[in-house]
């Protein structure tokens, strides 16, 4: 199948950062065979010719950090201390939910992924790969699962498991769902966090990890908490920790990396360890990560919206808009975390985060067919005076108008292709309160009901 895409702009983000204005994109089944003009034997010779005028074609964004397996505890983390959200209302809520939840979880979190033009996510761990495997199959889009291991600390004890048991499951998954839906789904292994994590599961994780050729996926010096324990548990920080144990490695994603020191900045770049950064998340709680310090030293970051009780928003435009103003904010200065720092961050360096920029990130000859077609002219976006700049400042949902992944349309002209959008809807809330009943989650309105 040969389509060709005519009349619009196109933004690469190829190593030169090239631009088209009334350019074309050929696409030949899941690949891009050229970009930038197209010439009348390409029309021709295709199967499908769209034409596109006034709207912009840009690389499928990448979410690096999601919980899909949280979206139906949407609101249950809301003004509540870290330990309270933590240990009395999401890990209680997780450790009741069944796979059949899982799934429609991860279909919900889908459709909010691709209606803000996400193509690609790194899933931060659930308990039902399987579950998750089968919704992003479903759903049409990239991405790479973990199931969320811990075996120490006071985690509700369905979730608490023996290092073997853990390995041999995730072993389990990997071989049942790594590079299945036409390359679309990878497994990854992860760690929850080090205040939930033993020595011995930190070291088989990335031995494993090695092993197979897959990245590591972990919460790193998330809180303040976190530091102050291992420091006393083991005598360093946590970045130092890892370091102690030979764990800093290319293949390891790092979430948050909220309270770094120097030293943590500099071993974090000497290893080549890559950043996901989710600034909704970050001022929920958290705290204001060293990013623009982490890139000045090389790390590679990435966005992440993290998942739906920690943000409430699993939009990776908003997080765009958050990334630039809260460094901005942070430093004091206008100039910091420009808007083409972010696009990058949540396009082609998303990609190199997961190892996936060989075939994704960009829009280049040979790479999959994976972009976002945008339509500006909205009361929210016009007028366009620097596109890039309204692209990460103003833009809004609303604003993607389709999906393309590996060469299909998931969403086209406003409609989700994929996935029954308003049946998911309606499960969701079904199972959510369900599952928030077994958990014995019982939230107190804010107001008086009459």
């Amino acid at each position: 199948m040969k389509r060709v895409f005519k009349d619009t702009t196109i933004i690469t983000m190829n190593s030169n950062r090239e631009c088209y204005q009334d350019g074309g994109l050929v696409v030949e089944d899941a690949t891009i065979s050229k970009v930038g003009r197209v010439c009348p034997e390409d029309l021709a010779t295709a199967d499908e010719v769209i034409s596109l005028p006034g709207r912009v074609i840009l690389p499928g964004l990448v979410n690096t950090h999601v919980h899909t397996s949280q979206q139906l505890a949407r609101g249950l983390g809301d003004d509540v201390s870290v330990f309270t959200w933590f240990y009395n209302r999401i890990w209680p809520f997780e450790s009741h939910m069944t796979e059949e939840d899982s799934y429609i979880s991860t279909l919900l979190s889908a459709c909010e992924l691709i209606r803000s033009g996400v193509s690609t996510f790194a899933e931060a761990g659930g308990q039902y790969i399987n579950g998750m495997g089968k919704a992003v199959t479903q759903a049409g889009i990239r991405g790479i699962l973990t199931r969320s291991v811990m075996d120490i600390g006071e985690g509700p004890m369905k979730m608490l498991d023996p290092v073997e048991k853990l390995m041999a499951s995730q072993e389990e998954m990997l071989d049942l769902w790594h590079n299945q839906a036409n390359g679309r789904i990878k497994v990854w292994f992860a760690l929850r966090t080090l205040l939930n994590n033993s020595e011995k599961l930190v070291l088989k994780t990335f031995q494993l990890a090695e092993k197979h050729g897959v990245g590591v996926h972990m919460h790193l010096s998330e809180i303040l908490e976190e530091v102050e324990v291992i420091r006393k548990r083991a005598g360093f920080s946590p970045v130092g920790y890892l370091a102690q144990l030979g764990a800093l490695v290319p293949y390891l994603l790092a979430v948050h990396a909220v309270w770094l020191s120097e030293e943590d900045i500099n071993l974090l770049a000497t290893h080549d360890v890559k950043v996901s950064h989710n600034p909704a998340a970050a001022l929920r709680v958290l705290g204001f990560p060293k990013v623009t310090e982490m890139m000045a030293r090389g790390i590679c970051v990435g966005l992440g919206t993290d998942g739906a009780p920690s943000n409430n928003r699993m939009n990776i435009l908003d997080e765009m808009w958050l990334t630039t103003l809260l460094h901005k904010g942070r430093l004091h200065d206008p100039m910091a975390m420009p808007a083409e720092t972010v696009l990058q961050m949540a396009t082609i360096d998303g990609a190199r985060c997961l190892h996936w920029e060989n075939e994704i990130g960009s829009l280049e000859k040979g790479k999959k067919a994976d972009f976002v077609v945008l339509n500006p002219n909205t009361v929210g976006m016009m007028p366009v005076h620097d596109l890039v700049s309204n692209i990460v400042n103003s833009m809004h949902s609303d604003n993607v108008e389709s999906l393309v992944v590996d060469g299909l349309f998931v969403l086209k002209e406003g409609k989700i292709l994929t996935i029954a959008e308003d049946d998911v809807i309606k499960e969701s809330g079904e199972r959510a309160r369900a599952i928030a009943k077994r958990a014995e989650i019982h939230l107190t309105p804010r107001f008086p009901l009459c």
